[in-house]
C-alpha cells in the first residue's frame, strides 16, 4: 500500500522533472464562493494534467532491465500522455490502448509524444484488458494502471506535498481540499500527503452528476459503481467505481463526496478562463465548481481545489466559452 515514505521517495525522483505547479487565487472567485479559494493549477503540469506525476513515478520506479522492454497503459487520454512522456524521457517504448471515442486531441497528443496507440471500440464491447494481455504476452511490457498502482498513487501524492507546503506559506492550517475524482489516485495521494504534513486540511472528492461512484461508495462504506458507460462530458474522470487500492484510503481520510452539475462545470471552466487565465477541461473543473457553487456543503475556512487537467477539445471548449 502507498504510504508517505513512497510519496516522499517519488518526490525525490521527480526533482528537476515534474513541475511544481502554482496555487492561484482571484478576488472575483473569492466573492462568488464567499470564502478564499486557491486553485492548484495542474493544468500547467507537463502533458497538461497531474497524470504526468503518476506516470513519472511509476516509470522511474521500474527496474532498468524491465523498463527497457517498455510500458503499457489503458487510458482515455491524460494518463496516456503522462505515461507516454515519462517513457519517452526514459528512452523506452510505450503502447497505449485508448477508446476510439476518446477526444481526438488526446489521441493525437499521445501519438505525438511517441506512443504506439491501439484504438478499441468500447461501445461495441471490445475489452481493453484482453488487448493488453495479448500485448504483454508478446512484448513483456510493464502495465501501468491509471490509479490502482502504488507508484502512481505515490506520484499523485507529490501534488499533496506541494499543497501542504504552499498552504503553510499562505498561513493556511485549516480548511478543505477539493479534488477532481475518478478512480481516486489523485485524491488518495493528496489525502495521504496531507495526513502527514497538513492534518488540518480535509480532503473532499468531487464528481459530476450521474458518475458519482466515489460519493456513493463513501456513503455506503464499500465500493459501488454508477452503472453507466465510461463516456460523457467529464470524460477524464469517468471510471466505473473507486479503485481497490484507493478506496480504503479515501474511506479512512476523506469527507463525504460532492456532486456537481454539468452546467456548474461549464461555468467553472468559463471563470477559470476569465479570472485565472487558464484552460481547464470539464473533468479538471469539477473541484472548482464545487468550491464556487457548493459552499453549503463545505465547512468554514478557505478552500483549495485542484484544476486537474487542461486538455480540452478546442471546438467544444470554444463553444462553452461563447455560451457564457
Amino acid at each position: 500500500m502507498t504510504d508517505i515514505a513512497l510519496i516522499e521517495a517519488a518526490q525525490t525522483r521527480a526533482k528537476g522533472v515534474v513541475r511544481e505547479t502554482p496555487l492561484l487565487s482571484s478576488p472575483f472567485l473569492d466573492e462568488i464562493a464567499g470564502r478564499p479559494v486557491h486553485a492548484k493549477a495542474e493544468v500547467l503540469q507537463h502533458t497538461g494534467s497531474f497524470k504526468f506525476r503518476g506516470g513519472w513515478s511509476a516509470v522511474s520506479a521500474i527496474a532498468p532491465e524491465e523498463r527497457a522492454k517498455g510500458v503499457l497503459a489503458f487510458s482515455s487520454g491524460n494518463h496516456a500522455q503522462g505515461v507516454t512522456y515519462a517513457a519517452a524521457l526514459h528512452g523506452v517504448p510505450s503502447i497505449i490502448i485508448m477508446p476510439r471515442d476518446a477526444p481526438a486531441l488526446k489521441i493525437e497528443n499521445t501519438r505525438a509524444l511517441g506512443a504506439e496507440v491501439i484504438l478499441y471500440d468500447r461501445a461495441g464491447g471490445e475489452k481493453r484488458e484482453e488487448i493488453g494481455a495479448r500485448v504483454q504476452a508478446e512484448r513483456g511490457m510493464t502495465l501501468i494502471k491509471p490509479f490502482d498502482d502504488v507508484q502512481v498513487i505515490a506520484g499523485q501524492g507529490t501534488c499533496g506535498l506541494e499543497i501542504a507546503a504552499q498552504a503553510a506559506a499562505l498561513g493556511i492550517s485549516q480548511g478543505t481540499v477539493l479534488t477532481c475524482c475518478g478512480g481516486g489516485g489523485l485524491t488518495a495521494g493528496i489525502a495521504l500527503a496531507l495526513e502527514a504534513h497538513a492534518p488540518g486540511l480535509r480532503v473532499r472528492p468531487v464528481e459530476p452528476e450521474g458518475f458519482d461512484d466515489t460519493a456513493k461508495s463513501l456513503a455506503a462504506g464499500e465500493r459501488t459503481g454508477h452503472g453507466r458507460p465510461e463516456a460523457g462530458f467529464c470524460d477524464a474522470i469517468l471510471t466505473p467505481m473507486p479503485g481497490v487500492l484507493t478506496f480504503p484510503i479515501l474511506k479512512r481520510l476523506c469527507g463525504p463526496g460532492i456532486v456537481v452539475s454539468e452546467d456548474e462545470v461549464r461555468e467553472a471552466m468559463r471563470l477559470a478562463a476569465s479570472r485565472l487565465k487558464l484552460v481547464v477541461e470539464p473533468g479538471g473543473a469539477v473541484a472548482l465548481a464545487a468550491a464556487l457553487f457548493h459552499g453549503d456543503a463545505l465547512g468554514d475556512g478557505p478552500v483549495i481545489c485542484t484544476l486537474s487537467g487542461g486538455n480540452a477539445d478546442p471546438g467544444a471548449y470554444a463553444a462553452i466559452l461563447a455560451a457564457g
